[in-house]
């Protein structure tokens, strides 16, 4: 590896810690030891940190302050919503309506589902990995009980229309549950405006800490509450008003929170720095490197999502590679990089498994300049050459692959 310079431009599996929620978790770690449900003065100030934490939090998303539960993860969240909701409301129905491209904490749940009974409707996107609208209205039953579609994809960056989605969902009376674990503090989300009744994130996602996560819920009224469609699927003490057991992360809570608060006051002026380097990097290399493409949509994409493929190479050695000039990417989420299956995602999207093995994923970030990109566009083509060179991926010759894909 290059010792002299390493750049990240992983951004999109998680973030670098801020310097200044570093600061914040430090003095939480010092100061705020205590467990909020105790009474006495200590637990007392704790408490107040988290009701600080929600508020902050809530701003981001234009949601009340006791509408934010605290987790261990995005993923906890996620789980939460979808078993939550499956639990409470399996006499309503048993249909559940997702997408093809979920991340593997939504699907593999939905799968888990399937097996107690649930019968869930997986939706087909386009080539650039959008849903139709019109395939969801024609997917709903009456015995539709949810609708959970991720905000944006974290492989290939598409936005989907969640406002549109929110707008069926609230027409049919069906619950709304989006993933934003990759959107939260980069583009605007307004779970009002968008009728979302659930909403997941993580706090490492958006330079925050590790091992703290959000799920929104909107509460009905005060007759009805969030526990009207929802209910709790781990049981213990109750914290976070019985849905989440399990004594609080204060210090990382906070952590949490700080980085909601710093996204929200950037969010503008980042988001258009970030796209213009990350349109630099689609341009140029779409340009100057013989059959390269983007994957996922050209402009309703996240500001710092950058998905390409190289026809003829395999993506896992371009980020080997690149990795000994010093510069950190992937080839899709990082909860499936040890496997040698395909993308589901650029399946979904219609590419071949050689070319959906040809992608590399790479995400700018808030510490990212534009020296760094003008680096990894120094030392990408010739990685790119060099690999094609040897690889057994040619120009015009068809593949067989087998029942896991695999070429031979």
């Amino acid at each position: 590896m290059n010792d002299s310079k390493y750049i990240y431009l992983d951004n999109a599996a998680t973030t670098p810690m801020d310097p200044r929620v570093i600061e914040e978790v430090r003095k939480h770690l010092r100061e705020t030891y205590g467990n909020p449900s105790s009474l006495h003065s200590v637990g007392q100030k704790a408490g107040q940190i988290l009701l600080k934490s929600r508020e902050m939090i809530a701003l981001l998303i234009n949601s009340k302050r006791d509408d934010i539960f605290f987790t261990s993860s995005g993923t906890e969240a996620d789980n939460i919503a979808i078993f939550g909701v499956a639990s409470k409301n399996k006499e309503r129905g048993n249909h559940i309506i997702t997408t093809s491209i979920e991340h593997h904490a939504v699907e593999n749940p939905y799968k888990e589902l399937e097996k107690r009974g649930f019968k869930v409707t997986f939706l087909s996107v386009d080539k650039y990995g959008l849903i139709n609208t019109e395939d969801l209205e024609n997917a709903i039953t009456k015995k539709t009980i949810l609708i959970s579609i991720m905000f944006a994809n974290n492989e290939i960056g598409t936005i989907e229309p969640i406002k549109e989605i929110g707008e069926i969902a609230k027409t049919h009376d069906i619950i709304f549950h989006t993933d934003a674990v990759q959107a939260f503090g980069k583009i605007p989300i307004d779970v009002n405006e968008m009728n979302i009744d659930l909403l997941s994130a993580s706090a490492h996602k958006l330079y925050g800490p590790k091992g703290v996560g959000m799920l929104y819920i909107r509460n009905k009224g005060v007759r009805e509450g969030w526990g009207k469609f929802i209910e709790p699927i781990m049981y213990g003490g109750g914290h976070e008003r019985d849905m989440r057991p399990s004594t609080v992360n204060v210090p990382g809570i906070a952590g949490f929170a700080k980085a909601a608060e710093l996204a929200k006051e950037e969010m503008e002026e980042e988001a258009r720095r970030q796209i213009k380097l990350r349109d630099k990097i689609i341009k140029w290399v779409t340009e100057n490197i013989e059959d390269s493409y983007l994957n996922g949509h050209p402009t309703k994409r996240l500001p710092n999502n950058v998905n390409l493929g190289f026809s003829y190479v395999e993506g896992e050695s371009i980020v080997l590679d690149l990795d000994m000039e010093g510069i950190a990417t992937s080839t899709g989420s990082a909860c499936s990089s040890k496997s040698l299956d395909p993308s589901h995602v650029l399946l979904a999207i219609g590419l071949k498994p050689e070319e959906a093995h040809g992608s590399l994923r790479v995400t700018v970030g808030r510490f990212i300049t534009e020296d760094d990109v003008n680096y990894f566009l120094e030392k990408l083509p010739p990685i790119i050459e060099r690999l094609r060179k040897i690889s057994p991926l040619k120009k015009g010759v068809e593949y067989v692959f087998d029942k896991n894909n695999n070429h031979y």
